[in-house]
């Protein structure tokens, strides 16, 4: 059997050219001992694959130059030669930019048994639902009454950040760009605010007016004008939690930092990063939450789906251009 795959040819400076993705064939050896053939029916793609274009280790290693690509991916396991990975189960795993991944059955999850589309398991049940749950609960410490501002609130991770926030009792206020997604978040009862063709003093005003009682919560998508936005809006005590700043990751050298770094400390707030693999042995109770609520349909996620395999590097590329509301996925046949 044969897999299709993209590689990487060279490492990129600022946005990287759909030239650089190549797609590439070969045959499949043999299975081994424990492991399982998976024919991939959704792609992944996310922001965060950018760093590992950079052929610098940073939390996660990058990927090599010719050797096939890697992201979460959900498909059918058609062979297996291990006990508890049968034939037929639906699985999520990191063989990803490939139409057939062949993988030890230590690197599968058997999908969990709730009534929801298997995709969701890439989106709102997967890691970037996985990150807005742990960012709010686990970092920000939100409850019940806080003001909540978050960056790119359409997005995988924002647009579950903010529902999660309004369904604690909070006053939530979400920052995008394009219409489309404004009145998104205005149909689930999130402010919305635009970033497009404002400074960070702008930006700063039209949040004021969105949240005239400060900000608590800041979770943090985006980093740059939004950054510098929000730490002038911070009430005493505020927390921001960072999982991203996607205003930098295509940037040929550095920017400079917000000019108010300072209220940090007038505001005595706290600024904390984190990486959401770091925190998966919460996912359990994250999935306990969640999944339920997902299932009754009680939570509007949005999805972006680009068709066949070739289109999978203009779908990671859109992520950069604002070209997906909600989780950007690539379906594939069968």
């Amino acid at each position: 059997m044969q897999s299709r795959y993209f590689t990487l040819t060279d490492y990129p400076t600022g946005l990287p050219r759909r030239e650089l993705f190549a797609l590439e064939t070969q045959e499949l050896p043999e299975l081994g001992p424990n492991e399982v053939r998976i024919r991939n029916h959704w792609l992944s793609v996310d922001p965060y694959m950018r760093g590992r274009m950079s052929g610098i280790r940073t939390y996660v290693t990058p990927f090599e130059l010719g050797k096939p690509m890697e992201g979460g991916a959900i498909g059918e396991v058609i062979e297996s030669t291990d006990a508890k990975v049968k034939v037929g189960d639906r699985v999520s795993h990191m063989g990803g930019w490939r139409d057939i991944a062949q993988l030890p059955a230590q690197g599968v999850t058997v999908l969990p048994d709730h009534d929801v589309p298997e995709q969701a398991y890439l989106g709102i049940l997967g890691m970037p639902g996985m990150t807005a749950w742990t960012g709010l609960n686990r970092i920000a410490e939100c409850k019940p009454g806080d003001n909540v501002l978050v960056s790119a609130a359409s997005g995988a991770v924002g647009s579950l950040a903010v529902q999660l926030a309004k369904a604690k009792g909070c006053h939530v206020i979400g920052i995008a760009g394009a219409a489309h997604k404004l009145a998104w978040l205005e149909s689930v009862g999130v402010e919305p605010v635009t970033y497009k063709d404002r400074t960070a003093g702008e930006l700063s005003d039209a949040i004021q007016l969105a949240s005239p009682e400060g900000i608590d919560v800041y979770f943090e998508n985006v980093g740059g004008i939004c950054l510098e936005a929000a730490l002038s809006q911070l009430n005493e005590g505020a927390r921001i939690a960072v999982c991203g700043m996607i205003d930098s990751y295509n940037a040929e050298k550095p920017a400079p930092g917000p000019s108010n770094l300072s209220q940090l400390v007038v505001r005595k707030a706290k600024m904390q990063g984190f990486i959401v693999a770091d925190h998966w042995s919460n996912y359990g109770y994250f999935l306990n939450e969640v999944a339920p609520q997902v299932a009754a349909g009680k939570f509007d996620y949005q999805e972006t789906v680009k068709e066949g395999l070739e289109s999978t590097p203009e779908a990671f590329l859109a992520l950069f251009e604002g070209g997906n509301t909600g989780k950007m996925l690539v379906k594939l046949e069968g």
